[in-house]
């Protein structure tokens, strides 16, 4: 009989072992996990800005940043098809020739400007054609022109005014659908 208690014994004391080293194992796995998600959440937590910080941001930081992540992506251009446009009179009839090319600020924009296509040719007719054969025969003047036409594309896209303002600066908002527009040929007799 201590044969069989013995083998029984034995059968007993090898349950009991693995019982007590799959619960420290079980202890410890839990343990882990939960400092690498608290870990995690607390990194999460403190690199996380709160919209305090965000609004203490001020506007040159944005540009810099905006300019940073479009570096990062290939510019996305759209060709519009040529325009021809007689000038205002200065004494005699006058004629520009425009191709220009927008660069876009992303791909879903360029779909858009499709859509709206027959708007922003209206509207950029309506820009050359209330300009004189001066004010495009000076770099400063081409520089104008484009500057306006983005902005009036920027506002058709966006659906809000003309900004005036805007027009003066040759770098677009932060954001805006058109980033610049490039004029392939611009010929003016």
């Amino acid at each position: 009989m201590a044969d069989a208690r013995k083998p029984g014994a034995a059968a007993e004391g090898a349950e009991v072992v693995p019982k007590k080293k799959s619960k420290l194992l079980l202890i410890i796995i839990i343990g882990v996990l939960v400092l690498v998600f608290g870990g995690g959440g607390l990194a999460f937590m403190l690199m996380k800005k709160s919209p305090a910080e965000d609004e203490e941001e001020d506007v040159p930081a944005k540009l810099a940043k905006a300019k940073k992540k479009e570096a990062k992506a290939p510019p996305i251009f759209v060709k519009l098809e040529p325009f021809v446009v007689k000038l205002q009179s200065e004494g005699q009839e006058s004629y520009v020739q425009a191709l220009p090319e927008l660069k876009l600020h992303d791909a879903p924009s360029a779909d858009q400007i499709k859509l709206l296509m027959p708007e922003i040719r209206h509207k950029v007719l309506m820009i050359l054609a209330g300009k004189k054969p001066s004010d495009l025969g000076s770099p400063e003047g081409m520089q104008l022109l484009a500057n306006q036409i983005r902005e009036s594309i920027n506002a058709t896209l966006t659906g809000e005014k003309v900004n005036p303002a805007l027009e003066k600066h040759d770098s677009a908002e932060p954001g805006a659908p058109v980033r610049a527009v490039f004029f392939s040929s611009l010929i003016v007799q």
